[in-house]
């Protein structure tokens, strides 16, 4: 009782102070809404340099602000965990994916040593709501119901079937679990958009603002997709992926969101130039990604149904909005389902393949997993009408996912605690995008780090040290040479040991462990695509 009435009095004053900030006089604070997608690589919406429709993501885009170099953390679990508690994910316990190792940066759950956002959202007084994946905790109490939203339609573990659950899969609403039910109308991302539109609808003229996280599974595998938005793609890729990170990259270079002193990276050596795919072959291939883009494109009609329904409600120019990817485009080789059926409905379950992978990482190197560019560079685009007036606009200030809740925390003049249930938390690790919405900068000499299976790099300014599990580091100019075609290590001694001094110093206090010690703790990692003799057919 006595904890009960220390808690309802420490939120009064948090929602008074933040009255205080935001005054009379000023906007209401602002609505959150907080998209999601799931193995999206850098150039695969419109606005980015796609041929995809995104026309939603397009217009957001041409309302608001465009990111040319935001980073996430090149995995679901650790983006999602960073994204929600501004701290890198070994500090927020998932340094890998779900599974409990046992060790402080690896316990597979969000620890009680971070605080989320929707917890902080809620004691300022915002109603929090998730519609979509979680994947930061897979057995109470690590649901989302727990960690500070108030409504939840969730898919609480990885990716799964679109038209229905998969067994080892779990789901929930609210507190409890649910399985969807597996008939002709049910597809995952209409349901996490319409679940999505509820929350929305249902808060309609109430005086709280709000906080919605959308985290959409697609485009993650498996390729699964409706019949007419498959339509509209099949046979647009008969032209192959060598045609189409070419054509990608001249938009890019076009847009401005790439510098034509960057030049596009050399095919992956495992993926055959497209002309010596057999004819016969081609129209596999062209399948696996036109149900790809089919996915992207059902994501942008439900976040068009979402921007709608804002508008419906009056509440668009007060609202931030904000999309982003959590890692990039997917190397891994999957191949399972009912024998000879192609992608896109329910009886199949394939991914597609190292050479679209290719294509949606345009123009960099590696892929989720890795933590070159391709692996972690992500769109984001931001729309708040009150404070970023020039819309269509781009920057080329670096950010990372923990800058998210850094974000939030000062658009909604909440209050950081340094407590959650007593235990002392983490200090926040990111930094506010906010001045950044405003025109302006951020300090340019801020470190930027990453650990994900023994691979690691760490990023201060213009100068990037990377590394693939048991190999050198690299270093590169990232101004003068983002997509890492040319390793200056042996021109700059001094600048790596700087920077691998800082990495190190970094790792000890984020409960970084070596790959090596982690893995053999239990975790059973899938296995991203290796090197191959030969291509993998379609």
């Amino acid at each position: 009782m006595r904890r009960s009435m220390v808690q309802a009095v420490v939120l009064l004053l948090m929602v008074c102070a933040a009255s205080v900030t935001y005054g009379a006089s000023e906007s209401p604070r602002p609505n959150i809404v907080l998209i999601m997608a799931d193995d999206m690589g850098f150039s695969d919406l419109g606005c980015y340099g796609s041929e995809i429709a995104t026309p939603n993501l397009d217009r957001l885009a041409g309302q608001g602000l465009r990111f040319t170099q935001f980073y996430n953390t090149a995995r679901c679990c650790p983006t999602r965990a960073a994204l929600l508690t501004g701290l890198y994910s070994h500090q927020a316990g998932v340094g890998h994916m779900v599974r409990d190792a046992k060790r402080p940066g690896y316990r597979g759950f969000l620890n009680d040593r971070c605080v989320t956002i929707a917890e902080v959202m809620g004691a300022a007084g915002y109603r929090t709501w998730i519609s979509g994946k979680w994947h930061v905790g897979e057995k109470r109490p690590h649901w989302p119901v727990d960690r500070g939203f108030e409504r939840c339609y969730s898919l609480i573990s990885g990716g799964s079937n679109y038209f229905r659950l998969d067994p080892e899969r779990t789901m929930a609403r609210n507190a409890d679990s649910f399985v969807p039910a597996d008939d002709d109308k049910y597809y995952l991302t209409d349901a996490f958009t319409e679940a999505a539109l509820t929350f929305i609808s249902e808060h309609r003229d109430k005086p709280e603002p709000f906080f919605l996280y959308l985290a959409y599974t697609a485009p993650h595998w498996p390729l699964h997709a409706w019949p007419e938005d498959i339509a509209r793609y099949q046979g647009k890729y008969m032209e192959g992926w060598d045609a189409l990170r070419k054509a990608r990259h001249d938009r890019m270079i076009q847009m401005g969101l790439v510098d034509e002193r960057w030049p596009l990276t050399p095919r992956d050596e495992r993926v055959p130039a497209w002309d010596d795919v057999k004819p016969a072959d081609r129209a596999a291939w062209d399948r696996k990604m036109a149900v790809y883009a089919a996915q992207i494109d059902r994501m942008d009609q439900g976040i068009g149904r979402v921007l709608a329904k804002l508008d419906e409600i009056g509440v668009s120019d007060n609202t931030l909005v904000l999309f982003l990817s959590d890692n990039g485009g997917c190397a891994e080789i999957i191949d399972r389902g009912k024998p000879g059926v192609p992608p896109g409905p329910k009886e199949s379950f394939l991914s597609y393949g190292i050479g679209w992978a290719n294509a949606s990482n345009t123009p960099f190197r590696l892929y989720k997993h890795w933590v070159h560019e391709g692996g972690i560079s992500t769109p984001l685009i931001v729309r708040w009408p009150s404070t970023i007036r020039k819309g269509g606009a781009m920057t080329r200030e670096p950010g990372h996912v923990t800058d998210i809740m850094a974000t939030c925390v000062e658009v909604a003049g909440a209050e950081y605690p340094t407590t959650r249930n007593g235990q002392p938390i983490t200090p926040l690790e990111g930094r506010s995008l906010v001045p950044v919405f405003r025109g302006g900068t951020r300090s340019s000499d801020a470190f930027i780090f990453w650990e994900h299976e023994g691979n690691c790099a760490v990023r201060q300014g213009r100068w990037k040290l990377v590394a693939r599990h048991g190999e050198p580091w690299e270093l590169y100019d990232i101004e003068a040479d983002r997509t890492e075609m040319h390793d200056l290590a042996t021109e700059h001694p001094d600048r790596v040991e700087a920077l691998r001094a800082a990495h190190e110093a970094w790792a000890k206090r984020a409960n970084v462990e070596p790959w090596n010690k982690v893995r053999n703790a239990s975790i059973r990692p899938r296995r991203p695509a290796e090197p191959a003799s030969r291509p993998v057919a379609p």
